[in-house]
């Protein structure tokens, strides 16, 4: 590998992880603490993690409408929001602060997400992109690592104070790795005439089932830990099954890219849904250590993978179009990840368990599973002659 794309890849790596490990996904292994403290219940903790997923279903929205004449601009401004919204956490106070700010981080993750995928799977090789997208797994693990290191007396603030700093760090190196004119002005590229329907079909049975896929996979990315405290009575259990979650993600879109080279993403696609769908379901059927355990590792294991995928097979459809066809995925995952948290956070707090919420994220992503292979059908081989 040459030594651009070395700096390319870190750097790819490092804005995942700012944005997307810890500007997302920071909020699961810091809720229960939060939670701890009484600073909001089940149901506002739902809304929080809608507000965020709005804020991504909008910047991913408005990524597939607007022309980005420049990159490098948006993706300084996607960083510098995340890092800003993930210290404002914990300086600002209450409910309405927490909306605004989740809501902002969320628009920010979404950029930072369509534009670096953008820059990025121009320069790598399918293998390439498997290491860069695990940068979310990355990011995933350096929070549960952080969070119980950063928890003095159980004080939430200055968690988020901490990862704000780490993300100063890590969003350094990605600007200094993608700016400037590496991430400058995007050049016209020739229309692509695939389009016959065949290749339309198979588009809109990704984009419907990773829509499938936001609604139900994000109940667990909400929740997991969560409901792992519930469980177990191991010390610092929520940081732990975050920790595997994140250890887990880091080797596996490698592992499913050379799976997709043998199977092909339609099946491949299929197999990590469901086994996904497993992980999801198995903690609660089963509520020990052991399969919290089993279930946040089926669970990194596929997440990042699946969005990969999807991707990936969106790219490889439409490649002249790159960033729209990312940007609309994203959009219905975005989607169907501000309706989950809301009806999970009801059925928790409505029930007092965790069980019918995880059950149903279960179905619905095994639903995804079963959609792509009977939606698509032989539309792919077609395709593939164009």
């Amino acid at each position: 590998m040459r030594r651009r794309t070395w700096i390319v890849l870190a750097g790819g790596v490092a804005a995942m992880m700012v944005a997307m490990g810890i500007g997302r996904f920071a909020f699961t292994p810091i809720l229960p603490i939060m939670m701890d403290h009484r600073l909001f219940s089940a149901t506002g903790a739902g809304y929080l993690a809608s507000s965020n997923y709005l804020g991504y279903l909008i910047g991913a929205f408005l990524l597939t409408l607007i022309q980005v004449k420049n990159r490098s601009t948006l993706l300084f401004a996607g960083i510098v929001i995340s890092i800003g919204t993930t210290w404002g956490m914990g300086e600002f106070h209450g409910l309405e602060a927490w909306l605004l700010l989740r809501f902002l981080s969320g628009l920010a993750s979404a950029t930072v997400f369509v534009i670096v995928t953008s820059i990025v799977m121009e320069r790598l090789s399918a293998l390439q992109a498997g290491i860069f997208y695990g940068g979310v797994g990355a990011g995933i693990l350096l929070t549960g690592i952080a969070v119980p290191l950063l928890a003095h007396n159980r004080e939430w603030m200055g968690i988020w104070k901490g990862l704000g700093l780490i993300s100063l760090v890590l969003g350094m190196a990605a600007w200094y790795s993608l700016g400037g004119s590496n991430a400058g002005a995007v050049k016209a590229s020739p229309s692509s005439n695939r389009t016959s329907s065949s290749v339309r079909r198979i588009l809109i049975c990704l984009t419907l089932a990773y829509g499938l896929e936001g609604l139900g996979y994000i109940v667990t990315g909400t929740y997991l830990v969560a409901y792992a405290k519930t469980v177990s009575s191991i010390p610092n259990m929520a940081s732990l099954s975050w920790m595997l979650v994140g250890a887990a993600a880091i080797p596996s879109c490698v592992a499913w890219s050379m799976i997709a080279t043998r199977w092909g993403k339609k099946w491949t696609l299929s197999l990590a849904m469901a086994i996904q769908a497993i992980g999801i379901a198995v903690p609660v059927l089963i509520p020990n250590t052991a399969a919290i355990f089993a279930g946040a590792i089926l669970f990194g294991a596929t997440f990042m993978g699946i969005t990969m995928m999807f991707v990936a097979y969106a790219k490889d459809l439409f490649p002249q179009n790159n960033r729209k066809n990312i940007g609309l995925l994203t959009t219905f995952f975005g989607l169907g990840q501000i309706i989950g948290p809301l009806i999970a956070g009801h059925l928790i707090s409505g029930n007092g368990s965790y069980l019918a919420a995880l059950i149903g994220a279960a179905l619905i992503v095994l639903a995804g599973a079963i959609s792509l292979p009977l939606g698509i059908g032989r539309a792919d081989r077609i395709a593939q002659s164009f």
